[in-house]
């Protein structure tokens, strides 16, 4: 489906009154009665192409590989994210709280954290094989 803009631009386009002519070896100018209709390329095998798919041989960019969620790249991003949430943490306490209670809540923070971007990992993972089997494309080989 065409973006809004498009959508736009389109009738834009056909608001306007265009005339078409041709300058003949005189220099004089020829009106057309009609333009000539551009045709579209269709597939050989009778499919329709899904709108807003380009394929590698058209200049589309490629499709984006997932990895499979591992525990070692979740690792690697919580220890980006963990260190700001504490700050936060450290900042957003209450002046009464003992210090227990506030490495308690950062604990548990941290592990729901953790959990979390596993399970977006392994999500975001499942939902591209779910991709790939609705083109018929086959899953990438595990390394």
């Amino acid at each position: 489906m065409a973006t809004k803009r498009q959508r736009r631009r389109r009738e834009k386009e056909r608001r306007h009154e265009y005339e078409y002519v041709y300058v003949d070896p005189d220099g004089q100018e020829v009106e057309v009665d009609e333009p000539e209709p551009k045709s579209k390329p269709t597939k050989a095998s009778g499919q329709k192409a899904k709108p807003g798919a380009k394929n590698a041989k058209t200049g589309g960019r490629p499709e984006r590989v997932i990895e499979p969620a591992s525990w070692n790249r979740t690792f690697r991003r919580a220890a980006i994210f963990v260190p700001l949430m504490l700050i936060f943490l450290y900042f957003a306490r209450p002046k009464n709280t003992s210090s227990t209670a506030i490495a308690f809540q950062a604990v548990v923070v941290v592990v729901i954290l953790i959990l979390f971007m596993y399970g977006m990992d392994s999500l975001l993972y499942r939902s591209y094989l779910k991709r790939l089997e609705k083109r018929g494309g086959s899953p990438p080989k595990p390394k």
